[in-house]
């Protein structure tokens, strides 16, 4: 072959690889880029699918799982979708979880409005049954009315209960009634001082002015296990006495003691059997007669709140108070104005160890006799009757 020729077809080769090894890498070029751009659309979806779910939990969680979240359409939706939560007193059974502490229901937040709604509907059956009459109805006398104290500005009335935390409420009182600007300013010594503290009682009003605040007012009073509540009381009037209340040791202790002291001989301070047969002696009144309103540390609920006689509004649980001091600033309409003071962790608990340790001196009879002063507390307020005690 000439040279000229092999030279030419030499030259036609090269062009036409060229052209091959440029359209080979055209579609390489568009394959990886077509591939890129399934890739970026199957990564865009992933993403859009995890936003969708993110902003689906987070409205689940803002919907169902706030815990101050109490609008009347929330709670259409808890009475709606809990239709059983235990049957009424009517039968006297309730569900297990409200025994041991006192709670109507366990910590579930969602069903909140509905615990408080069965609270007052236990109460309202266990005041229909004549069997329990005498330990659930009380008149409302002026010693009931020295108990409740009043907020006019906000159209409040608190019913004070001794050892169940009522300091802290009467502070929160104290700054709603202007007397102080927060509760930290409170100084100690004035939340129970009377004449300085600008809390007024129910019972300073008149007859009329009495019956306008009960039915148009938001009433409310707190309560706890009732035997742990009197271990509270003899803790502090009697062994403790941060106070400094001398009249409980010098005064009350030794007319307990006489009455009521089975063993003579024995020359220690009063002790906690002394104090249980006091309470439980059918005919302590007497006594109580002569200790004049000290006695509001230990009486029973019935006996200090009158609730089947006054239609409170809500009654909150010492066990549950992290739950119920928040709802009742809000029922009461004052939540954006005051906050019920921080809660130590566990302090608020049910503490059945220390219950039976403070009961182990004292007979099965004398805390028979003492249940059944206390058994309308018990029933009225979902408290489970103490068998661990009693049996």
């Amino acid at each position: 072959m000439p040279l000229q020729a092999r030279k030419w077809k030499q030259r036609s080769f090269d062009v036409h690889l060229s052209c091959y090894t440029d359209s080979l890498g055209t579609i390489t070029e568009w394959l990886t880029f077509d591939n890129m751009h399934h890739q970026w659309l199957l990564l865009a979806a992933c993403f859009w699918v995890i936003f969708m779910f993110m902003v689906a939990s987070k409205f689940i969680t803002l919907t169902f799982k706030d815990p101050d979240a109490y609008s009347a359409k929330q709670e259409f939706l808890f009475l709606t979708a809990m239709p059983d939560m235990g049957k009424s007193p009517g039968g006297n059974r309730f569900p297990e979880e409200l025994k041991p502490t006192g709670k109507m229901l366990l910590d579930s937040r969602l069903a909140q409005p509905l615990v408080y709604m069965e609270r007052l509907e236990l109460i309202r059956n266990v005041c229909r049954e004549e069997a329990l009459r005498n330990l659930s109805h009380t008149a409302v006398s002026k010693f009931v009315l020295d108990r409740i104290f009043v907020c006019d500005k906000h159209k409040i009335l608190f019913c004070q209960t001794p050892k169940v935390g009522n300091t802290q409420w009467k502070k929160v009182l104290i700054v709603l009634n202007g007397a102080f600007p927060s509760i930290e300013e409170i100084p100690e010594n004035v939340v129970h001082d009377h004449e300085k503290n600008g809390l007024p009682r129910l019972s300073s009003f008149s007859d009329a002015e009495i019956q306008k605040r009960l039915k148009t007012y938001f009433k409310f009073f707190i309560v706890r296990d009732p035997f742990e509540r009197l271990i509270s009381a003899f803790k502090d009037k009697f062994v403790h006495n941060p106070r400094f209340e001398p009249w409980y040791r010098h005064e009350i202790a030794p007319g307990i003691i006489r009455k009521y002291r089975r063993n003579r001989t024995e020359t220690r301070g009063i002790q906690f059997e002394d104090f249980v047969r006091y309470l439980g002696d059918p005919n302590h009144r007497w006594l109580d007669l002569q200790f004049g309103d000290h006695i509001i540390h230990w009486v029973t609920y019935v006996e200090l709140c009158a609730p089947c006689e006054i239609t409170y509004s809500v009654i909150g649980h010492h066990e549950t108070l992290e739950d119920d001091a928040p709802y009742i600033l809000k029922e009461a309409g004052i939540d954006h104005l005051v906050s019920y003071p921080t809660i130590p962790p566990g302090i608020t608990m049910y503490n059945k160890t220390k219950v039976e340790l403070y009961f182990l001196g004292v007979s099965k009879r004398d805390i028979r006799r003492l249940y059944a002063r206390f058994e309308g507390d018990f029933k009225l307020f979902g408290y489970q009757k103490p068998d661990f005690l009693l049996n």
